[in-house]
């Protein structure tokens, strides 16, 4: 079923971005800043609704601690906070991720409960077939683009 969002009367697509693709974008990480950025910039232009899942700032800090100052890294997730929403997880949906052993990746698995929560329509990461089991499809920033720019 192909879900048409951004025609009058229809809600925007609501999009979960993993944690590479944060990275991606903070850090410029070649060769996949590109579509980071594109990506992150459509939640900014509000052409769809951005989400982050909350544990993803705390991945996001610690493993940007060798490369950038404390100061820095608060700078940069305040920066993200301003363009995507954070979201958590339900005490239900944590209990049904930590029962869930479908993932191979308990963290990707919070993702999915994390997207679920929101009703997001796609899970943005680089690693789409880490998310096989997951309940809301997960896509690349590439794929992700391409479904934004022909509904325009």
């Amino acid at each position: 079923m192909t879900k048409n969002w951004l025609k009058r009367g229809t809600r925007n697509m609501v999009i979960l971005i993993d944690t590479n693709v944060a990275l991606d974008f903070l850090t410029m990480r070649h060769p996949y800043y590109e579509d980071a950025q594109n990506v992150i910039r459509m939640c900014a232009e509000e052409r769809v609704i951005g989400y982050l899942a909350f544990h993803s700032l705390p991945n996001i800090f610690y493993i940007l601690r060798k490369s950038h100052s404390e100061t820095d890294r608060r700078k940069m997730l305040i920066k993200l906070c301003l363009v995507l929403k954070v979201t958590g997880a339900s005490h239900e949906r944590v209990c049904n991720a930590i029962d869930n052993n479908e993932f191979s990746d308990f963290e990707d698995c919070l993702q999915d409960e994390c997207a679920q929560e929101v009703s997001a329509d796609y899970i943005v990461t680089r690693n789409a077939r880490d998310f096989r089991h997951s309940k809301v499809k997960a896509v690349t920033p590439r794929e992700i683009l391409a479904m934004i720019e022909s509904n325009v």
